[in-house]
């Protein structure tokens, strides 16, 4: 082994992949929910142009912004991840 590779894997350990993953994971997230809030929230004003506007009471952009695509995915929906495995196991067969 290398002294790079062995640093590497001192330093680097397979166990720790895990925690990796769960940490990019999470970083995904939070700059999706940035980039999100940047470009489309109705409150958030980048240009000098539009924050001189003011406040504006624009309730249409705002529900827009609320109702998006993955809100109303699952507005109809039952709050269950795994329905089938839920109804085995809460509602078990009567033999």
């Amino acid at each position: 082994m290398t002294s790079s590779a062995a640093a590497s894997y001192r330093w680097i350990r397979p166990e720790a992949y895990p925690l990796f993953a769960a940490t990019g994971v999470a970083v995904g997230i939070c700059v999706f929910s940035l980039f999100r809030n940047i470009t489309i929230n109705p409150e958030v004003r980048v240009s000098k142009e539009a924050r001189a506007a003011g406040v504006l009471d624009n309730f249409q952009e705002g529900q827009k912004y609320r109702e998006h695509s993955l809100r109303k995915f699952v507005a109809n929906r039952k709050p269950e991840i795994m329905p089938t495995l839920n109804g085995f196991f809460s509602d078990p067969p009567k033999n």
